[in-house]
């Protein structure tokens, strides 16, 4: 299930459709948001990444650039994080840094 919803995510960045990849990402981080996981944190960044460029769209930028600052925490994890997703989690990040800097 996480490799699809990554996938989807990354399928709703591509289109666009950020409120979308939020939702995608969040399925999968809801149910363990209380565990202390570097995995499920960095889906949390990850889905603070999809709100942010979504308030940008809507043109809320003061906030999009607070929720972005969230993502940045988030990250770090990256080199923390043991799971078979990590090659994928490298790419979304990648994908997810190209667009915001189109953004800004």
């Amino acid at each position: 299930m996480t490799a699809s919803k990554i996938r989807e995510f990354e399928r709703c960045l591509d289109e666009k459709r950020f409120y979308d990849a939020h939702e995608a990402l969040e399925e999968l981080w809801f149910p363990k948001r209380f565990e202390k996981d570097n995995e499920v944190q960095l889906q949390k960044g990850f889905i603070n990444a999809a709100v942010s460029f979504e308030l940008h769209k809507r043109g809320r930028i003061k906030q999009s650039k607070k929720v972005w600052a969230n993502y940045l925490k988030y990250r770090q994890l990256l080199f923390k994080t043991t799971t078979k997703h990590l090659n994928k989690y490298y790419k979304l990040s990648r994908k997810i840094e190209a667009l915001h800097a189109k953004l800004h």
